[in-house]
């Protein structure tokens, strides 16, 4: 039975994810950093990090096949269990050789965990919630994920700058084991479903199942989902990886002050979904899906001040503070899209469907983000002292994603 937003069992998931995602945030801030200082190339650091996303984008279809077919505490207690071991791994070897595939494989690890725990959290909202309240609930799930964000990067930053990434590490470890021990309390109500046969031949019928829902009973969903993959693409994965190498390589800044000043701006980015969470939980009832496209549209535009800034100033700090700046209003109307779709899903998806579509939508979403962390890596690197140049390609293919993305937005009442 649907509880409401103040019930203990949704208040433990939400204190559970604020720890959970603190954790996560510090620690995917602190070990790409790391290995940027250790290497100082914008290529390596683009190819590790879209090599992060591949398992991702693996298992997310499997986190949500299993998240409709096995209790979903126990998946996310489990996960977060094995996040702190995964971690506690890495601290005990990282002082040996071969660091940087240790770095890459451990940072494959936290992804793929993601991946398959995300589907568990979204899935869980309309086993817990009534579906009156779904928009306020996921603006409440992103304004944790935000908050996390804001706080996990900033902290991390001041900690790692002073001490280095073996405190950074010990602090995440905590953080996953907390949150782990915390959710075995909550209860998430949960029927069986029936398997069809072997587990390899289930999780292909229900992947199946959860495709073509998006296709054919929902076909404007998989529309927008492709628009989304060319945001990803141009715009999400240019971000990823400009932030750093920007502030820490390029900017005139000294180094133990470029890597806080990326950790207060990678803060600052999650301020941005902060704002944007609360917002979409305020104006829920006001807020048009129809509408938002033009939220991707204002997206894209946000960036070309960051182009000019680059062309017409050499000051560091100026550079840091439009980057931020810039980098804060994007993610203000990415998050309130991302909670109108959301709640938009939840509410038009059949129950027994949901952990497999949302991690279908998370799969194909994220399908583009290793091509563009590679391609903007490389694209840096050969333009050096011509940054501008590759910001203002990713702003321009952008808009132009954008503005047909809001027809397909249009479209969604009357489809």
């Amino acid at each position: 039975m649907n509880q409401k937003l103040g019930s203990k069992d949704f208040t433990l998931m939400v204190i559970g994810q604020i720890i959970s995602l603190f954790g996560n945030a510090a620690i995917r801030f602190a070990l790409p950093l790391y290995l940027l200082n250790l290497t100082g190339s914008s290529a390596l650091y683009g190819t590790v990090t879209a090599c992060a996303f591949i398992p991702a984008i693996l298992l997310s279809p499997v986190g949500g096949i299993v998240a409709d077919r096995v209790n979903k505490r126990n998946i996310m207690v489990i996960l977060d269990f094995f996040t702190a071991a995964v971690i506690c791994l890495f601290s005990l070897l990282m002082d040996g050789r071969h660091l940087i595939l240790l770095v890459a494989v451990t940072l494959m690890l936290l992804y793929g965990i993601a991946g398959a725990y995300q589907p568990s959290v979204q899935a869980s909202i309309p086993a817990l919630v009534s579906q009156e309240n779904f928009m306020t609930a996921n603006s409440i799930i992103n304004t944790v994920s935000s908050f996390a964000a804001l706080t996990g990067p900033v902290l991390g930053g001041i900690l790692y700058s002073a001490y280095g990434l073996k405190p950074v590490l010990w602090v995440c470890t905590v953080c996953f084991f907390l949150s782990a021990v915390m959710e075995i309390f909550i209860h998430i109500p949960f029927q069986k479903q029936l398997s069809r046969g072997g587990v390899l031949n289930t999780a292909k019928t229900d992947f199946a199942e959860s495709i073509r829902f998006i296709r054919k009973e929902k076909p404007v969903i998989g529309k927008a989902l492709l628009a989304v993959c060319g945001i990803n693409l141009f715009l999400a994965a240019m971000i990823t990886v400009a932030l750093p190498y920007l502030v820490t390589e390029v900017f005139d800044l000294e180094a133990s002050q470029a890597n806080r000043l990326y950790g207060f701006a990678e803060g600052a980015l999650a301020a941005g979904g902060l704002l944007g969470g609360i917002g979409a939980g305020i104006f829920a009832d006001r807020l048009e899906i129809r509408k938002s496209g033009s939220l991707i549209i204002f997206c894209a535009v946000s960036v070309f001040p960051l182009s000019a800034s680059l062309a017409f100033f050499s000051s560091g700090m100026i550079n840091y503070i439009v980057i931020t700046a810039c980098c804060f209003a994007v993610m203000v109307f990415s998050t309130v899209l991302t909670v109108q779709m959301m709640a938009f899903i939840q509410t038009e998806t059949p129950q027994n469907l949901i952990g497999k579509v949302i991690a279908v939508i998370f799969t194909v979403s994220m399908c583009a983000q290793p091509l563009g962390n590679a391609l903007y890596g490389i694209l840096f690197e050969i333009c050096k002292g011509f940054e501008y140049a590759v910001v203002l390609f990713s702003g321009i293919l952008s808009l132009i994603i954008a503005v047909h993305t809001r027809t397909i937005f249009r479209r969604f009442f009357t489809t």
